[in-house]
C-alpha cells in the first residue's frame, strides 16, 4: 500500500498575464500621449467613463437607499468628471501636453517608489482594515519616487526644448526643489485616491473593481491614484481662475 501523500499543485502564477497586460496598457498610453490632441482626448474619455461605471457598480454594491446612490453617483461623478477635464485641459496647445505628462509622471513615480521601499523596508501598515498592504515606508518612498520622476520629466523636456521653456512648462515656476515637493505632494494624493477605492471594494464586499485588464482588476483598480491627483490638480487650477479674476 502506498502511503505517500502526492505534493499539492502551485497555484499557477498570473505574472505573465500581469505583463502583458501592462505592456499594452502602456504602449496605448504612450501612444495616444505621443499623438495628442483627440488620441488622448479619446482615451481619457474612454477611461472616464469606464471608471464611473465601475464606481457606480460599487456604490450599488453598499448604497441601500435612492438618495445614497443619487448622492453617490453625482459625487462620482464630479469627482472622475473633474480629473478627467483637468487631463484634456492640460493637453491642449496651451499647456502643450506637458503638465498632463508630468501629473502622470508623478503618479507613476508614486507607485515605483512605494513598491520598492514597502518592499525592502516594510514596517507599520498605514490603514490595514483598508489597504493591508499599504505602510508608511511605501508612502515616504512613493513622495521620494514622485518627486524625482517629475524633475526627471520636467529637465527631459525642458532638455528637448534646448533648454528654452514652453507654456505649459508650469511646474518650472516653482523651482526644481519646489517640484520635489510638489511631487511628494502629488504623491500623498495619489495614495488617498488608493484607500478611498479600497475603502469602496471593501464597503462593496468586491476584491476588484472590475474584470476588464486580465491580472490588473479594473479600471479603477489602476487609474484610482491619477484621478485623485487629475482632481486635486483641478481644483488647484479653478482656485486660480477665480482668484486671477
Amino acid at each position: 500500500m502506498n502511503d505517500k501523500v502526492p505534493p499539492l499543485l502551485k497555484p499557477r502564477s498570473d505574472l505573465g498575464i500581469r505583463t502583458l497586460s501592462s505592456v499594452a496598457m502602456m504602449s496605448v498610453a504612450i501612444m495616444a500621449i505621443w499623438l495628442g490632441g483627440y488620441a488622448f482626448m479619446g482615451l481619457v474619455i474612454a477611461i472616464g467613463l469606464g471608471v464611473l461605471f465601475e464606481f457606480a457598480k460599487l456604490v450599488y454594491g453598499f448604497a441601500y437607499s435612492l438618495l445614497a446612490k443619487i448622492l453617490w453617483l453625482l459625487g462620482g461623478a464630479i469627482y472622475v468628471g473633474l480629473a478627467c477635464f483637468s487631463l484634456i485641459l492640460f493637453s491642449t496647445p496651451v499647456f502643450g501636453m506637458t503638465p498632463a505628462i508630468v501629473l502622470i509622471a508623478a503618479v507613476i513615480g508614486t507607485d515605483i517608489g512605494a513598491y520598492f521601499a514597502g518592499r525592502s523596508i516594510g514596517g507599520p501598515k498605514i490603514a490595514p482594515r483598508i489597504s493591508p498592504s499599504k505602510t508608511w515606508s511605501g508612502l515616504l518612498g512613493g513622495m521620494i519616487g514622485a518627486g524625482l520622476m517629475m524633475v526627471i520629466i520636467q529637465a527631459g523636456i525642458y532638455a528637448f526644448r534646448d533648454g528654452e521653456a514652453g507654456d505649459g512648462d508650469v511646474y518650472l515656476a516653482y523651482g526644481w526643489f519646489g517640484l520635489m515637493l510638489t511631487g511628494a505632494a502629488l504623491a500623498v494624493v495619489a495614495q488617498m485616491g488608493d484607500f478611498f477605492e479600497s475603502w469602496m471594494k471593501r464597503r462593496a464586499g468586491f476584491k476588484d473593481s472590475g474584470r476588464l485588464i486580465p491580472g490588473h482588476g479594473g479600471l479603477f483598480d489602476r487609474t484610482d491614484g491619477l484621478i485623485a491627483v487629475a482632481f486635486a490638480a483641478g481644483i488647484v487650477t479653478l482656485f486660480q481662475t477665480v482668484v486671477a479674476s
